[in-house]
């Protein structure tokens, strides 16, 4: 038997009201679910798919059988694929602080004030970021060849002997000239986008203390966008982990110089679709995912520290 609570009186005498439940509304469900829908299939069922192969092997005799953290172990000892890491790491070191450096600088040119057709300079430099990498790396790919292209008609023009791009101790260069020419006017984009709303009484009060403009820059400008050069760091370490289209495409100009596992990326694609060895692919991806993650967070959360 249930016993209902009396109703609560008021001064007035009066019962008052009791508080009406609130129902639960599903509208905001209805806005996100969408999204929600095609996240976990074109993100999080790629991702849970890749791991249970990754605990899996397919062998000749007995098919494929659950292996546990063998595939893991086997990464971590894989000489083929630290190399690639190593590969792609110095290619970070190098071509990142390069490539920022020069948007940074186009950026703060056009953003001074004293560049003659600053529309013409800006979309210039943002155009190659419009090239699609493939085109990219083959117009670049035939400039680079020593018997074919521009550095080919160069030597015989000349009667000179230019280094080979494309040979072994060049090639990761070339990748990189590649990538900066690709990128430079994204990340140039950014830094421009970040020092358009930096307050102009920052300026005013600078020039007001005479302050020269390589002041202004130090003082002003490179402060107010670290935002920006945070966001546009994390994105190049991320790319440069992810570096496959350029060497992949290059890699039918160049055969001695880039090999299967030139890049973590690529030697993954090559044990899954020439391999044939889906299970340890997954495995590889997975821990390049991981590896790539922790980089980014690293420099995240040192950029956040600096700025607090």
């Amino acid at each position: 038997m249930t016993v209902l609570a009396p109703p609560t009186i008021s001064r007035t005498g009066q019962a008052a009201p009791r508080p009406a439940r609130r129902r639960r509304s599903w509208t905001g469900w209805a806005f996100v679910g969408p999204f929600m829908t095609v996240f976990a299939f074109v993100f999080v069922a790629p991702i849970a798919y890749a791991i249970y192969l990754s605990v899996f092997r397919t062998r000749l005799i007995g098919g494929t059988s659950f292996v546990g953290l063998e595939n893991y172990q086997q990464v971590f000892t894989d000489p083929q694929f630290w190399s690639a890491t190593w590969r792609v790491t110095l290619f970070l070191l190098v071509q990142v602080p390069i490539m920022l450096f020069l948007a940074l600088l186009v950026a703060l040119a056009i953003d001074s004030g004293r560049l003659y057709g600053k529309a013409f300079f800006r979309v210039a430099v943002f155009m190659p970021y419009a090239v699609p990498a493939v085109v990219a790396t083959l117009m670049w790919g035939f400039m680079y060849g020593s018997r074919f292209g521009l550095v080919g008609n160069i030597n015989d023009t000349f009667g000179v002997s230019l280094p080979d791009p494309l040979s072994p101790d060049l090639v990761l260069a070339s990748i990189g000239n590649i990538v900066t020419w690709e990128f430079v006017g994204y990340n140039m984009l950014i830094f421009y986008s970040a020092l358009q709303v930096v307050p102009k009484s920052l300026y005013e009060a600078a020039e007001l203390d005479g302050a020269s403009q390589l002041q202004v820059i130090r003082s002003v400008k490179l402060p107010a966008i670290k935002g920006a050069l945070l966001i546009a760091t994390i994105f190049s370490i991320i790319g440069s982990f992810q570096l496959f289209n350029e060497p992949n495409i290059l890699q039918s100009l160049a055969p001695n110089a880039i090999t299967t596992y030139f890049t973590p990326n690529m030697y993954a694609y090559s044990l899954s679709f020439s391999g044939q060895q889906y299970n340890y692919s997954a495995t590889v991806a997975i821990v390049m995912g991981i590896l790539t993650m922790i980089v980014a967070y690293a420099v995240q959360l040192r950029g956040t520290r600096k700025d607090r």
